[in-house]
């Protein structure tokens, strides 16, 4: 789905043809480097003169954000899961300012798109069993064989599939629903665009934008915490 004009399109063919039909066939991929860049700058400009009592607004917003992120993390995986806050501090933001973009007139919601998601998953996925091999070695494969062992083929066939489901779960769930949600705005911009008819459902998208990003981020600090603790 795509906004009838989109502004990075139209900037992209300042700089030739091919930009600009990079930009339309893969604006997922563009608004995603668009995020990222964007995020990256800030980041630099709220760490350049870090101090210890904060006179810039841009410390502070940035400190309250991190700050209530990582004690919420550590409220669900526990003091154990702190080291995994940069990548998962990282996905929600992410994600949420991708969610949000889809809101701005002539712009694009990179979670919108099934490959923008499926990566998404594919990388919480990996991380999920990465950390249950270094953490537990060999015995990682208990996880999967069940409390008991006459049981154990059946279960990790079952489990098998239980972990593979959430690859399918995280990215259909925030893929569906952000691409909904931009899809009722677009139409609702088109019909009565010039009537303010489509702010109630932004101002709802600002929620659901945030809560998606929050279940995303939520779901992996269990998978991960659960990949952290011992088979019982």
């Amino acid at each position: 789905m795509e906004h009838p004009i989109m502004f990075l399109a139209i900037l992209a063919e300042l700089f030739g043809e091919s930009a600009g039909e990079f930009v339309h066939h893969y604006p997922h991929l563009a608004y995603a480097w668009l995020i990222m860049i964007v995020l990256i700058i800030l980041s630099k400009l709220a760490t350049a003169k870090v101090r210890l009592v904060p006179e810039g607004g841009l410390q502070n917003f940035f400190e309250y954000v991190i700050e209530s992120l990582e004690n919420f993390q550590v409220t669900i995986m526990g003091e154990g899961g702190r080291r995994f806050f940069p990548f998962l501090g990282t996905i929600f933001i992410f994600v949420l300012c991708c969610n949000l973009q889809g809101l701005i007139p002539g712009s694009f919601a990179p979670t919108s798109n099934l490959n923008t998601t499926a990566s998404l998953a594919v990388l919480i996925f990996l991380m999920t069993h990465i950390v249950g091999i270094s953490k537990h070695g060999f015995r990682y494969v208990k996880h999967f064989m069940g409390p008991m062992p006459v049981l154990a083929p059946l279960m990790f066939v079952i489990e098998v599939i239980s972990h593979l489901s959430r690859l399918i779960s995280l990215t259909l769930r925030l893929f569906g629903n952000v691409m909904g949600e931009d899809l009722v705005v677009l139409i609702l911009f088109s019909l009565a665009g010039a009537y303010f008819v489509p702010l109630p459902m932004m101002f709802l998208g600002l929620l659901t934008g945030f809560l998606q990003a929050f279940i995303m981020t939520l779901l992996a600090m269990i998978y991960i915490s659960d990949a952290m603790h011992e088979a019982h």
